[in-house]
């Protein structure tokens, strides 16, 4: 016994002697590395940036570390007395460092030969957090013990505290205790039970290792210990002590509740971290808001889901191999608020957003520009146009002979009837007369800034645009000619500062109020005439246009409520056929009709379509365009301008 005391003292003495003088010339040689301690007093750590629903719920959380900051207080006094009983028991009466320990731990390594035992105190460990690495090596642990010291003369014991319950890693990418109680119990800091904290509190010693959803039986061992520790120190009575080590470890993680909104939380980061840097979105603990609803969002998500595996399954049948994807946006029509949007049937498969990204044919969805730009011009809905197989001679020698889509013809028929039944050769007709240059300056006025060709083929939708700005075009007609900026995000705040905020002006007038409820009579006519008919919802108004390519490869429905547009893609990435009679009506309006559903539940009362002074209702024969007397029992019923309610007048 008196051989291993000599021994002891003789090791203490030696270890003393050579640190103290290495010690000392340490600290002169490395003073002006003391320089970082100030740091703390404006430290900021990289905090959580989250994204929020319309609801003001969070959908998603960026980070490089999952940290939350609070002051000491806020943490559960299970959490401190835990901590402190298991990692630093002389927390509140050392200087810093522990000589006991450190001559106990330089004991054990020489014996060992090799760095066994740390004895780093709370605040030893705080300073290798946040300004040293991890490696083991003298260098390293001397300067650990002087900023150690620094800290101590600097701040107070409870602010120490509450820096490492802020700052130190707990395992499993939760960097603080907050972060960890979300991660492991999806709870508060403050309101940890006594297990919950031990369990938390054992992990700094090694949080990979430790980390319950890696090594559940490590982990509770680990804090029967801490529990132990926590009884010896008498921060628990023996009844309590039994009662928290025989209870089984209970998890209960944070799930990503942002599952289903894949399409729209991704457009938000990739267009914040372009803008405003990926470090600075990422670090700087934001708040973003955004109009997105959930429940619509939800109901996109499944609509694509349950109509999608049905086309799938027409397709294999006919011998086709290929996938068909969709894609869809939901967009509030006053605010120009985007609701929902889904980019593809699968995030995790392919991040392409095929609602913004992919540049597609419209086909007859386009052809309501057509015969908007016509009733600006001063046509009405009974005008007539001729429906004939006709060659069109244009430059350089070249003809152009479009098809209907049934390969039928019918002779003279109106506008309105053009519209409806989506025939390409009055289209073809119309814009001819028009001009297609002048209807290219028409659709980029209309919010289309997808590159339009001035070719006669424009009128059929053979230029290539997205689903977005289709959707904000139709919005126009429906918002009484006014065109709205669209809005993902609505507000955006930095630590109580708003650094943006959404500008909700009424919008930029680009379409008389007249005409635009007169092109919104003819599209509510394809819903209750034409190509759109299986979309109607009983006792609501709506309006729409399908929109089908040649050899089926698109597919497309845009339409809207009086408050509400809504549009729908469907098509297979490497261009290929959808199928034979796979149309617009077909493979694309059933998901709309979904999604609108789902718009017409959430609203509580109903809604109609604006009606602008000076427009009157007549009727009149689809085919010729002549005005029939209100009691017949034949014709359409349509809007027109006061001032020629009789019809076409000079375009008849």
């Amino acid at each position: 016994m008196k051989f291993r005391s000599y021994l002891f003292f003789f090791i203490f003495f030696v270890f003393s002697s050579a640190f103290t003088g290495a010690g000392i010339g340490f600290y002169f040689f490395s003073l002006p590395d003391f320089s970082e301690i100030r740091k703390l007093e404006t430290y900021k750590p990289p905090a959580i940036t989250r994204i929020y629903s319309s609801d003001n719920k969070p959908v998603k959380e960026l980070y490089v570390e999952r940290r939350s900051s609070h002051n000491t207080d806020y943490f559960s006094k299970y959490l401190v007395d835990a901590l402190i009983a298991t990692e630093d028991r002389r927390f509140y009466s050392h200087s810093g460092i522990s000589p006991k320990g450190m001559v106990r731990a330089f004991v054990k390594d020489i014996i060992a030969m090799s760095f066994v035992e740390g004895a780093s105190t709370l605040t030893q460990q705080l300073a290798k957090t946040l300004f040293l690495s991890s490696e083991k090596k003298i260098k390293r642990k001397i300067m650990e013990i002087l900023l150690a010291l620094q800290i101590e003369k600097k701040y107070t014991k409870k602010e120490i505290l509450g820096l490492y319950l802020n700052q130190v890693y707990f395992g499993s990418g939760a960097y603080g205790a907050e972060s960890a109680a979300r991660t492991y119990f999806s709870s508060k800091a403050s309101d940890l039970t006594v297990d919950q904290a031990a369990l938390i509190a054992g992990m700094p010693k090694a949080p990979g290792y430790l980390s319950p959803l890696k090594n559940p039986e490590k982990a509770l061992k680990r804090r029967n210990i801490v529990l132990k520790n926590m009884y010896l120190t008498k921060k628990l009575s023996k009844k309590d002590y039994l009662e928290a080590k025989e209870k089984k470890l209970l998890l209960k993680p944070c799930k990503n509740k942002n599952e289903k909104y894949f399409w729209y939380v991704d457009y938000i980061k990739q267009k914040l971290g372009r803008e405003l840097g990926y470090d600075f979105l990422y670090k700087s603990g934001l708040n973003i808001y955004t109009p997105l609803d959930t429940q619509i969002q939800t109901a996109v998500e499944k609509a694509i889901e349950k109509n999608m595996p049905v086309l799938e399954k027409r397709m294999k049948k006919a011998g086709l191999k290929s996938r068909p994807e969709a894609a869809a946006i939901v967009m509030d029509i006053k605010s120009g608020n985007i609701l929902a949007m889904t980019g593809g049937r699968d995030f995790s498969s392919s991040q392409f957003n095929r609602a913004i990204m992919a540049e597609r044919q419209p086909g007859s969805s386009f052809k309501p520009f057509l015969y908007a730009l016509a009733i600006e011009k001063g046509y009405a809905q009974n005008c007539t146009l001729r429906d004939a197989p006709t060659i069109f001679n244009l430059s350089r020698n070249r003809d152009w002979e479009p098809e209907n889509f049934s390969k039928t013809y019918s002779g003279e028929m109106t506008i309105r009837k053009a519209l409806v039944k989506s025939k390409n050769i009055p289209a073809a007709r119309l814009v001819e007369k028009l001009g297609p240059v002048n209807l290219a300056k028409f659709v980029k006025k209309l919010g289309i800034d997808s590159r339009m060709g001035n070719t006669l083929s424009i009128s059929l939708g053979a230029y290539e645009t997205n689903l977005l700005e289709l959707t904000r075009a139709y919005a126009v007609f429906a918002n009484q000619g006014k065109l709205r900026q669209t809005h993902f995000i609505s507000k955006i705040e930095n630590r109580g500062k708003i650094l943006y905020k959404a500008e909700m002006f009424e919008g930029k007038k680009v379409f008389p109020e007249r005409e635009s409820a007169i092109v919104v009579d003819l599209l509510q006519g394809v819903m209750k005439e034409g190509t759109g008919r299986s979309g109607q919802i009983k006792g609501y108004p709506l309006a729409g246009k399908t929109g089908t390519t040649n050899n089926y490869h698109d597919a497309l429905f845009i339409g809207f409520s009086p408050s509400v547009a809504v549009g729908v893609w469907v098509g297979c990435d490497d261009g290929s056929t959808l199928g034979f009679s796979e149309t617009g009506a077909k493979a694309a309006l059933p998901v709309w009709k979904d999604i609108m559903k789902a718009v017409i539940d959430k609203k509580k009362s109903p809604e109609y379509f604006f009606i602008p002074d000076r427009v009157v209702y007549k009727k009149f024969n689809s085919d010729t365009g002549k005005i029939l007397r209100p009691e017949s029992n034949k014709g359409v019923i349509g809007m027109f301008r006061e001032e020629n309610s009789g019809g076409c007048g000079e375009f008849s």
